[in-house]
């Protein structure tokens, strides 16, 4: 009986799938790079990544030669203020259609007043792998009250508009109370057309458009407090938002049009202001929560 068992435990243990470990292998050994927050195609048909450098830099590398050095593609660090642990150059989004107008945006922190700024820059005509400094059109600039919570993800939607990703202007607990305040540009997720009239025009079925209640047209969902990465599902074409939390659960939402997601009433599943008996309605819950037992400061996906 003893050798039956003994037979069956091997038998198993034989059938159960050996998981491979990962291997780390360090990507681009040329260079070494600063900060490194983003990374984006730029769609042109040239095979290159672009790594987005904290302190206001860009490169290009290309994955079929990690051994050659990195080009650097746009250096900015001369206007970035990147003193805060949270700010920087902290976003890139290419347009849809570079291959042919070569423009390009970018989100950055500077000071003086402390602010936010998303701006278009454009590739140099004679030399498709530089961009050129002096090219830089401002879309937009929104004051910060804090160094911490900026946000910064910039991306085209399926629909070609751009959207921008603003914390809520930081320190903690939302002392500004930004988050349920659509008066404000802070703690919320902007969609503008940058292909009308400069700076940009605000499409027609955003949805505080023609709000008589002060309420800025340019958000398209609000209630968050630091949304630091999202993305486009290619397949549904949802939006996916990675909130980070404060002091108990982090978020993964999937954003509607005019959603309140309900920082700072509640952060994850659970009340935050009050920390009991909080309100409930009209927010819309996270697709996923997760305890800072698990894991803190979702990242993206």
């Amino acid at each position: 009986m003893r050798a039956l068992i003994a037979a069956v435990l091997l038998i198993a243990w034989m059938a159960t799938p050996v998981v491979a470990q990962p291997v780390l292998t360090r990507a681009f050994p040329a260079h070494t790079f600063q900060n490194p927050v983003d990374l984006q195609h730029a769609g042109d048909g040239s095979g290159r990544l672009f790594v987005v450098e904290q302190p206001g830099f860009i490169v290009a590398v290309t994955p079929a030669d990690e051994a050659a050095e990195p080009q650097a593609f746009l250096d900015i660090s001369d206007r970035v203020g990147d003193r805060g642990g949270e700010e920087g150059l902290l976003g890139l989004a290419f347009h849809p259609d570079y291959a042919s107008n070569g423009h390009f945006f970018v989100y950055y922190t500077a000071y003086n007043p402390r602010r936010s700024v998303v701006a278009r820059y454009t590739v140099d005509a004679g030399d498709a792998s530089r961009a050129q400094p002096g090219s830089e059109q401002v879309i937009l600039e929104i004051e910060q009250p804090f160094s911490n919570h900026n946000a910064g993800q910039l991306a085209f939607g399926p629909d070609g508009f751009l959207y921008i990703a603003l914390g809520d202007g930081g320190s903690g607990g939302d002392p500004i109370e930004a988050g349920e305040d659509p008066t404000t540009l802070l703690g919320a997720l902007l969609r503008i057309d940058v292909d009308g009239a400069a700076p940009y025009v605000i499409p027609a079925d955003n949805p505080f458009v023609g709000d008589t209640g002060g309420a800025r047209e340019e958000i398209w969902a609000y209630g968050l407090r630091n949304p630091w990465r999202f993305s486009f599902d290619p397949a549904t074409e949802r939006l996916w938002l990675a909130d980070v939390g404060q002091n108990a659960y982090e978020e993964v939402n999937v954003i509607e049009r005019g959603g309140n997601d309900g920082w700072d009433h509640r952060e994850g599943p659970a009340c935050f202001e009050p920390s009991v008996g909080c309100a409930t309605g009209g927010f819309i819950a996270p697709r996923h929560s997760y305890p800072h037992t698990l894991g803190r400061s979702i990242t993206g996906g």
